[in-house]
């Protein structure tokens, strides 16, 4: 339940008032009103009627902790593993997560999925994930079992109140846009919303991938019901410096009819079973959309089809500035 206070000032923001609205938070939040502070704090992330500033997020953040939000606990804990606002620290985010699931659900769920997986220190995959060559002419590889069942489940369940239309890049603008090419909802998975599990999914692509971890967008879950597709597309960007090399998709169910991948220069169709990921490559030795990486998400004819996509930069990638 959103405090007075809060619901104040937002009521302010909303109408225009926004000074106003940074005030009578700053102010709440100096006298210790935990909803005040994690409000206070999202802001601050945001750039919401005030400068960004990840630091002073994580400072209020902390704080808001020390009272005892629970949400604020959990969204600490990823910025700390991520390195928003501070260094990257998975010992740091993990030993909070213990310290959360002590007395929250949602972090004792995190936690046992977390100590299911074989990871090293920092969060890394003990053992690099082994790929299957698909195509003889293009990088295409198949990881089966990426993913387990639980993983998959944990990825859509967190995923699903993050959906919406999903977007193309408009070529003139670079901005997100509605296009009938690509009819599917999507949901992002920004780093303050990326629990540990999602990292360390994060993680193991980056392994299994060969590129680095600061190099891929945030982990973006996508639903297909019946109808829906992605028509003939590249997954390179329109006039970007720091392109999507690589492409990792990752099935997450099964059950439903249509939803191939298709690579039509390659002549080739892949349906990956639940768990299953598919790495490709989109850019040649020049650094330029390679045609052979021309793909579609064909039509669903029945049930739904759930992925998460994770595009791969050439070089790092800043999710608070992309």
């Amino acid at each position: 339940m959103t405090s007075p206070i809060v619901s104040h000032a937002r009521q302010l923001a909303a109408s225009g008032q926004v000074a106003q609205a940074v005030a009578r938070l700053e102010q709440a939040s100096s006298q210790g009103d935990v909803d005040a502070l994690f409000c206070l704090a999202t802001w601050h992330l945001a750039g919401h009627g005030v400068a960004r500033d990840l630091e002073r997020a994580r400072g209020l953040l902390r704080r808001a902790v020390e009272i005892g939000h629970v949400d604020a606990a959990l969204m600490e804990i990823a910025l700390t593993a991520n390195g928003s606002g501070g260094p990257v620290d998975w010992r740091e985010a993990l030993a909070r997560l213990k310290i959360a699931a002590q007395g929250d659900p949602v972090a004792q769920q995190q936690l046992a999925l977390i100590n299911r997986m074989a990871l090293a220190p920092d969060g890394a995959p003990v053992a690099v994930p082994a790929g299957e060559a698909l195509a003889g002419g293009w990088d295409v590889r198949l990881f089966r079992q990426f993913l387990t069942g639980d993983e998959c489940h944990h990825v859509i369940s967190e995923g699903q109140a993050l959906l919406e239309p999903a977007m193309v890049i408009d070529p003139r603008s670079g901005r997100p846009m509605p296009h009938p090419i690509r009819t599917s909802d999507g949901g992002i998975f920004g780093p303050a919303r990326e629990d540990l599990v999602i990292q360390a999914i994060n993680r193991r692509i980056a392994a299994a991938s060969g590129t680095m971890l600061s190099g891929g967008e945030p982990l973006t879950l996508l639903r297909y019901a019946v109808g829906q597709q992605y028509r003939q597309h590249h997954d390179c960007l329109p006039h970007v410096r720091n392109q999507r090399a690589w492409t990792m998709l990752i099935y997450l169910n099964e059950g439903y009819a249509g939803g191939e991948t298709i690579f039509p220069r390659l002549g080739l169709s892949v349906k990956g079973r639940k768990g299953d990921a598919l790495l490709f490559r989109n850019t040649d030795a020049q650094g330029q959309a390679a045609e052979a990486a021309m793909h579609l998400g064909a039509p669903v004819m029945a049930g739904q089809k759930w992925l998460c996509t994770r595009w791969i930069r050439h070089d790092r990638h800043d999710p608070w500035n992309p």
